[in-house]
């Protein structure tokens, strides 16, 4: 039976343990250019004891910012501010992935620079508004994106991979979740397309794939990861059909699979069957966020390991206010309890991809 407190292996790279820091947006990127800032290198050192830690998202193209203050990495400023966050993790001994997440229609003008508006693979508005410095504005109808355009996107996720490896990186996650870009590919009430791209579950996984395949290229498939949310309605996302469902991800699946990656990484949903379905199929390492609604992840989760449900184990709200989480979750506590107040959204089903409110300060890092 494996134990979530030993050492595995992740495509070739050994971990200290099987617990994994969830991507959490924190909107912390208060540096010129969006770069990342002094507190965001003391948020992620103190938690270096996970066996993987994977950043908030971090958008591989000015177009792909969705959030006020979420950090970059496609300017030289940038890459030079990440590597003293990656710097002051590795000193404390942890492993860390950047993961890249291109918001899609999911975001708004105000927050883009150069009168640029969002892009998507329709022109497709989500209903909702968006958190600006502003304050909430509705979701605009995005810019469908033409051929150039996707070939540029599929770049752009490549060259950001270089720039994580470039930044001290151990690796990057591909953000294909939570209705983000590439969600919005593969989801039915997002992609309209009729060529290539859309269509059926071969056309509406290209995209993903595409992406995939170049950041591989780019940095070797053993640091790449890659995020799935099937059937996450979150950011108005439809994927209702169970078979439609099924056939998508099972293609998704099969062509990541080819590509020799380091994890996949899945956000589990209430169809616990469809969740043992994408374990099985899947050939590597297999990184789960269970579905713990209305709580977040909590100590119990360390069970699906323990029954090979899962090869690891991410945790969001409990590693903000646990900084030492692997610690407490070994000696079975004492924990802090996580504050909804410091979350932004209203997401129903527990999902932890939210820009924090909470002050500019170092305190604000310290929770435990």
């Amino acid at each position: 039976m494996p134990n979530p407190f030993s050492p595995v292996d992740v495509a070739g790279r050994q971990l200290a343990n099987r617990i994994v820091m969830a991507p959490m947006t924190r909107s912390r990127a208060y540096g010129p250019g969006a770069t990342p800032t002094d507190l965001m290198a003391a948020y992620y050192s103190q938690r270096a004891s996970a066996g993987l830690i994977v950043t908030e998202g971090i958008q591989p193209s000015p177009v792909g910012q969705g959030y006020p203050d979420t950090p970059g990495l496609h300017t030289p400023e940038q890459v030079s501010a990440w590597r003293e966050v990656t710097g002051a993790v590795h000193r404390a001994g942890g492993v860390i992935f950047a993961q890249l997440m291109h918001t899609g229609r999911i975001g708004h003008p105000s927050l883009l620079p150069d009168g640029l508006v969002p892009v998507a693979p329709s022109p497709v508005a989500a209903k909702g508004q968006v958190f600006t410095h502003q304050g909430p504005q509705d979701f605009v109808t995005p810019r469908e994106l033409d051929a150039d355009g996707i070939a540029r996107t599929v770049a752009d996720f490549a060259d950001a991979a270089r720039n994580a490896i470039a930044a001290g990186f151990d690796g990057v996650e591909i953000h294909g979740a939570n209705g983000y870009l590439i969600h919005q590919f593969l989801a039915p009430n997002t992609n309209h397309r009729t060529d290539e791209w859309g269509g059926d579950a071969a056309g509406r996984v290209r995209f993903g794939l595409a992406v995939a395949e170049a950041v591989a290229a780019a940095i070797g498939g053993h640091r790449t990861g890659f995020r799935v949310s099937p059937g996450n309605p979150y950011n108005d996302i439809a994927e209702q059909d169970p078979a439609d469902v099924q056939s998508t991800y099972t293609a998704l699946l099969t062509g990541l699979g080819a590509l020799d990656l380091a994890y996949l990484h899945v956000i589990g949903g209430p169809d616990q069957e469809l969740t043992a379905r994408l374990r099985a199929a899947w050939p590597g390492a297999f990184v789960l966020n269970p579905f713990t609604h209305p709580q977040p992840t909590g100590p119990d989760a360390l069970a699906l390991v323990e029954d090979g449900s899962a090869d690891l184990i991410a945790f969001g709200a409990l590693f903000l206010a646990n900084p030492d989480l692997p610690a407490r979750l070994a000696a079975q506590g004492p924990y802090n309890t996580p504050d909804p107040a410091t979350f932004y959204g209203g997401d129903h089903r527990g999902y932890t991809d939210y820009p924090s409110l909470a002050p500019r300060d170092a305190a604000a890092v310290s929770s435990g």
